[in-house]
């Protein structure tokens, strides 16, 4: 039967020996939980949960095929029968709801954390510490031979297929491109001969494992970064790996070295996938198209006009593992929407902990962060609107306490509310979207345009309170801060002041990057106008130049812009790992000058005065927006406190040092929970 909304999204795909329900592949995303079997419990109620919330194909997080391919030290590896058993978890907990899951292999190569790596030479990644060793020609096919066996154990594991990773530059792709690749052997010097490894591993796996074993591999179809692949080499590498046995063709786009964003928020939806379509002409095989594709509408119009044969979505199913099922219902405005931020999963990451997501703090925790109905119905009040008070009211309220939830701001969202202004962030207008729905549909009493006091709190009885009052913008002490150039970043972004031509932001902070993303972009932003993006970028989308480069051309900034900053550290060190180069980078296309170790003396008609490094200054500027921190708006906590009322405190009204919304909605979900 035919699926009235999304046709082609539930169109379920023949792969000759078996065939996948519908065209939705969840995509590889590390975890943190595959590098010890000890969490394989915990990662098998991860991967079920997908499975039941409707993945056509699930794919797992990178596992190595030897030591030398492992990510950091001690990553999941799969190359002796003692890894089996483990991962005999995850395949069984996957079919008992009915999915499928294949295991990708990842090889790091010179992208490894550890001091064993290798390469195809011994030039080091930009990225990593260690300097890698070269494989000889013996230890190639040593590592060819890794990777079969990593395969055959996979399948021994009850594992439906396997996705060889041959692109984001790991060690395949490394072996394709004159960047990484300077040998004179067999796997050296041609194209051939570059893609010699990647053609044997394919062939390999497909002998070992027979014709009915799903095998995917991961393509780079745009490298974007110097000395890349040209379109036709990989035009090649797609021909050689279809005829060598691949089942489907993934897309990978960038290495992870490129200094283009392809996964943050400020990336379009499904800004690469016309490298996908343009690869369809080329090739027979099933074809996966991936990045920023995030609602199930993105997803169907990429199908419908012959893009892809499947999207490949990662993150949508750290923020709802039920995005597949409730696209299937007809219920799209009740997906939690992956907005992109990197801050729970990438982040998390490549610090070595455990992903998760900022908008489903639950992912990652599924067998420690739960909401049975609650044995005893409670009366609980809400007060503040904010990113905190919304997840604390509607997961009090899905548990069946009654929850009336108290904002003096006449819409819901908070800091969200200015989030979503900023270029770049319009994902936010998602999740505010998403958490009006949830409202709705779990019997929360709004009441917008209400300010309560701590009588008004006492005079219902509330049995519980949780104030999520968030916070206030500082006032530095500065001489001059109330001079008329003074503006709070709130009534910047609000548009309640209009920035002059020349701006000075006091605070280099998350939010005063935001600002100056404000200040430097014209509507539309880069993120809703795709030519916008790639001019920004330089990403050439005629693939006339190699690895999908060209010149960067941003559009200039509207305003001349400073970013300041009391610390001496670089500017915007505190920001993301993943994304906070993108930021810096965007503003530097603007021409934002970033001062670090900046003394400010005084605000007069002249302008700011700062001294920096024991030279003095005069930033003639005719707008100073102040960036300069938060403070706890905690009076209602307090005067709760003084009538001796219990209250529970959560988000920036706990701790405001840094406005930080990931540990904001995490501490109201475990406070739900636990009520």
């Amino acid at each position: 039967m035919t699926h009235p909304t999304y046709p082609k999204l539930f169109e379920p795909l023949d792969l000759g020996f078996t065939t996948l329900e519908n065209r939705v592949l969840m995509g590889s995303m590390h975890t943190g939980m595959e590098d010890f079997f000890w969490h394989y419990d915990e990662l098998a109620t991860y991967f079920a949960e997908r499975a039941a919330g409707g993945a056509g194909l699930i794919v797992t997080g990178g596992i190595a095929p030897n030591v030398a391919g492992w990510v950091s030290p001690m990553a999941g590896q799969m190359s002796h029968r003692l890894h089996v058993w483990p991962h005999r978890k995850i395949t069984r907990a996957v079919h008992a709801e009915g999915g499928k899951i294949c295991m990708q292999i990842l090889h790091a190569g010179r992208y490894g954390y550890h001091p064993f790596i290798v390469s195809a030479s011994d030039r080091k990644s930009p990225i990593t510490p260690y300097k890698p060793k070269r494989l000889t020609t013996q230890g190639v096919k040593s590592t060819v031979r890794d990777y079969i066996r990593c395969a055959e154990l996979a399948r021994e594991a009850g594992y439906d297929g396997v996705e060889v990773m041959g692109s984001e530059g790991y060690l395949i792709n490394q072996f394709l491109v004159e960047r990484v690749n300077d040998r004179d052997d067999e796997y050296g010097g041609s194209v051939e001969n570059r893609q010699r490894i990647a053609v044997e591993i394919v062939e390999g796996i497909r002998k070992a494992v027979g014709p009915d074993f799903i095998l995917i591999y991961r393509l780079s179809m745009l490298d974007l970064v110097e000395n890349g692949q040209r379109w036709e080499e990989i035009v090649q590498l797609a021909k050689a790996v279809e005829a060598a046995g691949a089942t489907l063709i993934n897309t990978g786009i960038g290495w992870h070295e490129a200094r283009v964003p392809t996964i943050v928020t400020r990336v379009p939806r499904a800004a690469f996938a016309w490298v996908t379509k343009k690869l369809k002409s080329e090739v027979a095989l099933p074809l996966v198209t991936t990045n920023r594709i995030n609602m199930p509408d993105v997803a169907e119009g990429l199908l419908a006009d012959g893009t892809a044969d499947m999207v490949s979505m990662a993150r949508p199913f750290l923020a709802d593992p039920e995005f597949v099922n409730k696209a299937a219902a007809e219920r799209a405005d009740e997906i939690n929407t992956c907005i992109a931020c990197n801050q729970a999963c990438l982040d998390h990451t490549f610090k070595w902990k455990r992903a998760s997501c900022l908008v489903n703090p639950r992912a990652g925790s599924e067998t420690t962060l739960n909401f049975p109905p609650a044995k005893h119905i409670k009366k609980i009040a809400v007060v503040g609107a904010g990113p905190a008070g919304l997840e604390a009211a509607t997961r009090l309220a899905e548990r069946g306490h009654a929850v009336t939830l108290f904002d003096s701001a006449p819409e819901i969202g908070g800091q969200f509310n200015m989030a979503k202004r900023i270029p770049g962030k319009e994902e936010f207008y998602e999740t505010l979207r998403y958490y009006k729905r949830k409202i709705e549909l779990t019997g929360v009493t709004l009441k917008l345009d209400t300010r309560v006091d701590a009588g008004d709190l006492q005079d219902q009885r509330f049995d519980e309170i949780v104030i999520a009052t968030g916070v206030n913008p500082r006032t530095p002490a500065i001489d001059g801060i109330e001079h008329p150039k003074v503006a709070s970043y709130v009534d910047v972004i609000h548009g309640r002041v209009e920035a002059g031509a020349r701006v000075a932001v006091i605070g280099a902070g998350g939010i005063g990057f935001d600002v100056s993303e404000f200040l430097t972009h014209s509507r539309p932003s880069p993120a809703e106008d795709t030519q916008l993006f790639y001019d920004e970028w330089g990403v050439d989308s005629t693939l006339a130049n190699r690895a999908g480069l060209k010149k960067p051309m941003p559009s200039p900034s509207p305003r001349a812009v400073f970013l300041l900053q009391r610390t001496d550290d670089r500017v915007g060190r505190g920001l993301g790992k993943t994304s906070g180069w993108a930021h810096r980078a965007s503003l530097q296309h603007k021409g934002v000058e970033m001062l670090g170790g900046v003394a400010y003396e005084r605000i007069d008609d002249a302008g700011l005065h700062i001294r920096v490094k024991d030279e003095a200054r005069v930033l003639d500027v005719d707008t100073i927006v102040i960036c300069a921190g938060q403070e706890t708006r905690r009076d209602l906590a307090d005067a709760l406190k003084q009538r001796g009322i219990k209250n529970h405190i959560v988000g920036g009204a706990k701790l405001a040092a840094e406005l930080d919304a990931k540990r904001a909605i995490r501490e109201a979900a475990t406070l739900a929970a636990s009520l």
